[in-house]
This record gives structure tokens, sequence and C-alpha cells, in this order.
């Protein structure tokens, strides 16, 4: 085989289990990859899905009028991986890794910087393994291990947050740890899926230090020959009721509970918190990626109203009440996500607020006060939409959305979206917020859903990669 069909097969294959995992960890995700093998060739990129479209001056300027990115003619063992000091390159919207090896002289990895990540540290820990795989098979010349590769990119999660916590809790605190991370996680998503009494786990589950445990103020300890073991689910599900909606925690080593504790606790501590369906995995106060459904995600599970923030750019009202106005529906947004329950919210940006069929009240409830605004929250509950005006106020609850049949409906939706796409359809100046039970958002404008997702072209097979120079002048 010749050196550009292993070139060609090697990208392919790493590129889209990379890919494949990172759309599964996080929203559908692009990635690309900028590298050069020999020292002193030319850069080739990957960019099969357009991710890097709109960064080629940067991209010029980085690589072809700087030679920066070269490296020195140095012995490198194995793969060494750039800091973002070293590699100097920001792109708006992207995360990116660099590394370096004598298999493959220089490469850069890409993908999309989602912005309901609770962190980037898992994606980059993720990167990681696809610059070591990278430069491993071109070391190795063969194609044999190379589908394997790709598997192992689409299934790497829990890897790459272990990884990052080991990371970034010697980093924190130096430690010579004896906590074993890949136990405890398995304990997190076996303990989310285990019900009792038909009710999902709620509580806190924080791993301490040994040498660290003097400093915890435990309300009681287990015996030694008596501390449950974490992979023992059920047991731990049973515990979990003991610090339900209290402010006290079990408190583990990471491979048994200890015991119960209150208040602050010492070092670089892990600690799940397990809210029902869901839940999150932080280090300390570092919020590290949530969990749900038997996996963990990278999404901190917040309401994304980035639509609805560039439409409220849009109009002429005040930067401060457009802030105002967004962190409004944010609370009720989230707050009525939390509840899990649906619900409709209007929001009129028109001076003077339209007249909706629907409950209306003598005087508007004003936003702005914190009383009024956790009503307006419960009224949300009620079938129909809520109407906000631009003066920052609840003009009406139970509002009726009708209108005209129009392209786009999903019989796939419920009521609220396909009557929110035929409303805005026939009245200019509205955003329809549709908050689904089972926590999807969709924003709405003028009978388009603003928020759909742009489903990628699934990559079938690459040609070589070109090099940055053809590629930037097409």
């Amino acid at each position: 085989m010749s050196q550009a069909s292993f070139e060609n097969i090697c990208v392919f294959h790493i590129l889209d289990g990379l890919r494949e995992g990172l759309s599964h960890f996080s929203s559908p995700s692009r990635v690309a990859v900028v590298y050069a093998v020999g020292r002193g060739e030319p850069p080739r990129i990957c960019d099969p899905q357009g991710l890097l479209e709109g960064h080629e001056p940067k991209l010029q300027d980085y690589f072809l009028y700087s030679s920066r990115w070269r490296s020195k003619d140095e012995e490198i063992e194995g793969v060494r991986i750039l800091t973002q000091e070293e590699t100097g390159l920001d792109l708006s919207g992207l995360i990116t890794l660099g590394a370096r090896s004598n298999s493959v002289c220089y490469q850069m990895w890409f993908t999309e910087e989602h912005p309901d990540m609770c962190s980037l540290g898992p994606t980059r820990s993720w990167l990681e393994y696809a610059a070591e795989l990278f430069s491993q098979h071109f070391a190795i010349g063969n194609v044999m291990g190379l589908d394997t590769a790709g598997f192992m990119l689409q299934h790497c999660a829990i890897h790459a947050i272990r990884d990052f916590i080991v990371d970034e809790r010697s980093r924190l605190a130096g430690l010579d740890t004896r906590i074993r991370v890949y136990p405890f996680l398995d304990a997190i998503l076996g303990v989310s899926a285990t019900k009792e009494e038909g009710a999902s786990p709620r509580g806190r589950i924080v791993v301490v230090e040994p040498n660290q445990l003097d400093q915890v103020r435990f309300v009681c300890r287990f015996p030694a020959n008596e501390q449950p073991q974490t992979a023992n689910f059920k047991h731990v599900r049973k515990l979990l009721q003991a610090v339900e909606d209290s402010g006290r925690v079990l408190v583990s080593d990471g491979t048994s509970v200890l015991g119960i504790a209150i208040g602050p606790m010492p070092g670089a501590y892990l600690a799940a918190q397990f809210s029902g369906s869901y839940g999150f995995l932080w280090i300390r106060d570092q919020l590290v990626c949530s969990f749900s459904d038997g996996r963990f995600r990278s999404s901190n599970l917040r309401a994304n109203l980035v639509q609805l923030e560039e439409q409220l750019l849009e109009t002429d009202m005040g930067m401060e009440k457009q802030n105002s106005l967004f962190k409004i529906v944010s609370i009720m947004v989230n707050r009525v996500r939390d509840r899990k329950h649906g619900c409709t919210l209007v929001v009129d940006m028109a001076r003077e607020p339209m007249t909706m069929s629907g409950q209306h009240l003598e005087e508007p409830l004003d936003l702005t006060r914190s009383s009024q605004l956790k009503l307006a929250c419960s009224l949300a509950k009620l079938d129909g939409a809520v109407h906000i005006g631009r003066d920052l106020k609840l003009h009406g609850f139970a509002c009726l959305m009708d209108g005209r049949s129009v392209p786009g409906e999903n019989r796939a939706r419920g009521a609220r979206f396909n009557s929110a796409l035929r409303f805005t359809a026939e009245h200019e100046g509205l955003v329809v917020v549709v908050v689904s039970a089972d926590r999807p958002i969709s924003i709405i404008k003028d009978g388009v859903e603003l928020t759909a997702l742009c489903l990628f072209q699934h990559v079938c097979g690459l040609r070589r990669p070109p090099l940055l120079a053809e590629w930037v002048m097409s």
C-alpha cells in the first residue's frame, strides 16, 4: 500500500471515530485536523464537514506565513501534547489540541465548543487520545488495527473523564492520590439507574482522600468490616435516602462508603450530585460533566437560549432591558424544566403588546419582582401560553395560539410546537419559546424553528487530505 493510501485510511478512521464519540457525549460535533507527517513537509488539512470555514485567515497566518508551529530537530519519546501557550492558536468557538511525535511531526485537532458544556477538559482529553492513536498507527504503518482505533474513540467518554479528573486533581493539590476513579465513575452510573420504590436517587456522594478524612466532620461512621461497597449499587441507593434533601452527604474513599458527614470537605474532593433522573459530577466546586440515562454527557443541562438572545439584540430595546428580559425568560424556562412540565412563553417585543386570547389580568405582573416572577412560573403550568411583553410584565396566561397550517409542522412534536409555528407565521415581532416536558427547548419565530439541529452530512470516505495552501485558495 502506498503512503498516500495509508495516510488517507488512517485519517478517515481516527477522525470518524472521534466525531462519532464526541457527538454522543455532546451535541452533534464536527472534527478537523491539520498535520504534517515529516519535518519540512507542508501541512495538510482534513475538514470534511466545514468546521474550519471562516477561520481561513488565521490558519493561513499561523501555518503558511509563520513557521512557529514547526518543531526543532528533536527526538520525542512517545507523543508530546502541546500546551495552549505553546500552540498560540485561538479560534473562536473551537476546542484545539496540538501534538508532536517522531512519526507525525505535527498535528492539531479541532472540534466544536458547544455553549452548554460543563467543562472543556474531558473533550481535550478525548482529543489527546486521537493524537496518540494517530501517531501510533503512523509509527506502525499497518492498517489492520485502524477500525479498532476508530471504535475505541467512539466509546471512550469514561476514560476521557477519568484522565481529566486525575490531571485536574494533580494540578489543584499535587496529590499522590489513592482514590480509584474508575470504580467511582461506574458507581455513579449504576446508582443513577437504580430506583428505590420507583423513585430515582437524590442526594450527594463525596469522595475524599484517605489521608484527609480526619478533616471531615462525620455525623456517623460505619465499621471497617461493614462499609458498603460502591459497586453494590442497590445498597448505596438505599443509603442515599439518609442524605436526601438535607445538608448531609455520603462520604467515600472511591470504593467504599465510610459514613455520613456534614459541612465543608477537604482537598480536591470529588462529588456526585444525584437529582432524580440526572445528576452532576464535580471536582470541588468545578463542574466536570452531567450524567443521565446510564451515560455521561458534557451538557450542563441548562437551557440554551442563544437564538433568543440574538433576536433580542436585533430589536431597538436598550441593552439593560434586553438583559433583564433574557434573564426573566431564562429563569422561567429553567424552573419549568426542573419541575418537568412543559410550557410555552410568548415573548412580545412590540412597543404595544398584542391582545391574545386567554386569561388577562387587571394589572400585568411585574416580572422584575421576585414574588411575581415565581407566580408567573406557576401560571406557566396551566394549559396555554404565558404572554410576556418588552415592558418586562406578564400580560396574560393560558393563552391560545391558533393559525393556518404552515410548512415545517412536525407530527412527531406536540401541540405546543405546531401551534407556535402557526401562530408566529401570522404575527411578526413574536418569539415563542416552547419547553417540552422531556426537557428539549424550541425557539420559534416567523413560522420557523430557530433551534432546529443542523444534520451534518455523513462522512463515507475521504480522498487524501489536501495541502492547507490549496484548501485556503479554494
